[in-house]
């Protein structure tokens, strides 16, 4: 693991969702950045583990633990050992989601909750966990302008309708205006909040759109920049959005797409 400037040196920063995918990508740009990570996983120890590895061997700091986002007790108790372990928190990368995929009036209401409880409720009860600490602490001057900065990751979906995934854009969409509000209340306390939104990255959670030269080749045509993003994309925009170079950013989202956003199909005047 090559380090890069420590932008965020002495600094203490939880990822959810960090053992696979975006997460993963997040959780290793900010260790090369100087911090230390917490992976929390909600399933696959195997797969943390590897990344903490991965961080350990490059000269970072890592440790994984087990938490079901969506669960109140799961998250006091992980940011209860984090506290335990690093002191407090500077960072929240509040990255877990899930899709459970159906046309809308097949969709059952399990297939809506649970995604709106990984994608959004979980955004939530790590938010405010984090948000308690941050404004009982304060900022720490030797460390960060700011008292705390919390990444919501978000999607091009919480701009863009997506038919047959409609829990999924629901709980996008409910981020985004999560994100914009929690940022209002809290920016008095220095706490800055942003989105990030990702468009077509390459992980496992959408391989079926990109496995194929078929699929790759469909899925090209509503990216103008022509290519599949990559985790690592996601990462260091986290990191930057982390660092004090981003102090006087709060309450939007920065979309990480390609141009997905910018709706190609009217490229030729519809």
């Amino acid at each position: 693991m090559k380090r890069m400037a420590q932008s965020l040196n002495n600094q203490s920063a939880l990822i959810t969702g960090g053992d696979s995918g975006i997460g993963k990508g997040v959780a290793i740009a900010m260790a090369k950045a100087g911090a230390r990570v917490v992976i929390n996983y909600a399933h696959n120890e195997e797969a943390a583990n590897e990344t903490v590895k991965e961080i350990t061997a490059g000269g970072g700091e890592a440790y994984a633990h087990k938490a079901d986002v969506s669960s109140e007790s799961d998250v006091q108790a992980m940011f209860a050992a984090m506290f335990e372990r690093y002191g407090t928190i500077d960072i929240l990368v509040s990255n877990s989601g899930m899709q459970k995929d159906a046309k809308f009036v097949d969709m059952t209401l399990d297939e809506w909750q649970k995604v709106i409880n990984v994608n959004l409720t979980g955004q939530f009860l790590c938010g405010r966990e984090a948000a308690r600490e941050l404004i009982r602490r304060g900022v720490v001057e030797s460390r960060s302008k700011a008292a705390g900065k919390i990444i919501c990751m978000s999607s091009v979906h919480e701009v863009i309708p997506w038919a047959g995934h409609i829990n999924y854009a629901a709980s996008k969409g409910g981020v985004m205006m999560m994100m914009k509000s929690m940022a209002q209340e809290l920016a008095p306390h220095k706490i800055r909040v942003v989105g990030i939104g990702p468009g077509a990255i390459k992980t496992p959670i959408n391989k079926a759109a990109w496995e194929t030269p078929e699929a790759m080749d469909k899925l090209l045509e509503l990216i103008p920049y022509n290519r599949i993003g990559q985790s690592e994309d996601v990462g260091k925009l986290a990191v930057w959005l982390a660092s004090d170079e981003a102090d006087y950013i709060t309450g939007t989202t920065i979309f990480v797409d390609g141009g997905m956003t910018l709706y190609p199909g009217f490229a030729d005047n519809g």
